[in-house]
Parts: C-alpha cells; structure tokens; sequence
C-alpha cells in the first residue's frame, strides 16, 4: 500500500470518531450555555438595581467573598461587564498590581471584572468553535455516507 494513500478506518472507528463529534459539540453547546447563562445573570441584576436608590446597600460577590457597596458603585461595573468594555480591566489591573498602597479587595475586583469582561468574547470563541466542529462532523458524515435513522 502507498503512503500517499490514507488507510480507509473500520466501521467501529467511525462509529467512534462519530461519537466523539457528538460528545464534542455537547460540551461545547453546553459551555456557550452556560455562558450566556452568566450573561443572563448579570442582566437580571443590572434590570433589578437600576430603579433602586442609588445611595442604597448591595452586596456583591468578589473573589468569593461577598462585599457590601452601593447601588452607584455596582452598577457601573455591572453594566460594564456586561457590555463586555474591556480596557477598564487592564487599568484595574494596573492600578491593582502594581500600587501596593491599594486593598486586596481592588486586585480581586479586577479579577473578576477581567473575568466577566471576558464572557462575551469567550461565548463567541465557544460558537466559533462549535460551527467548525458541526463542520467537521457534517463533513465526516459525507464522507463515509452516514445517514440518521430515526427510531420509533
């Protein structure tokens, strides 16, 4: 046989590679759900503080430990993750590693806002990906004529 020629696989290595398509676009869907999930979140909590008095207490769960604010500090930050701006985090993180005068709870603000300014950019890789591998595996499927049968 030549080694320019690819070795046709057996058929319990398609059905493997096959489910291992499937496995992948699972995870894959279900980490982009979880996401928007997270993305979802912080919209409810922007839509149920915004009419509140801005002077009133919040907590708010930074680094896993939850810090008591106002609404006129939380929600700027919240609407900023959301909206997914991601230069503020860079300064906060300048600002956090690099003045050790500043409290440890800024450096761990600037984590998480580091964190959620990366959701939507993350959701996005997650589709990107999960389109490449539905790709894939739709092409895999033509090539070995692998058709669906519904059971009944």
């Amino acid at each position: 046989m030549s080694a320019s020629k690819e070795r046709t696989p057996t058929e319990t290595e398609i059905m493997n590679t096959y489910n291992q398509y499937k496995s992948e676009l699972q995870s894959l869907a279900q980490k982009v759900g979880e996401l928007e999930a997270e993305v979802e979140e912080h919209k409810l909590v922007i839509d149920t503080i915004a009419p509140l008095n801005s002077d009133r207490k919040c907590f708010r769960m930074v680094g896993g430990v939850l810090v008591e604010r106002t609404v006129k500090d939380v929600l700027p930050a919240l609407k900023t993750n959301y909206e997914g701006v991601s230069s503020l985090v860079w300064y906060f993180w300048g600002v956090a590693l690099t003045s050790p005068s500043h409290h440890w709870h800024l450096t761990m603000f600037a984590i998480s806002t580091w964190y959620l300014f990366q959701i939507n950019s993350v959701i996005q890789q997650f589709l990107q990906s999960y389109k490449r591998k539905e790709d894939e595996f739709v092409a895999f499927q033509k090539k070995y004529n692998i058709q669906i049968v519904a059971r009944q």
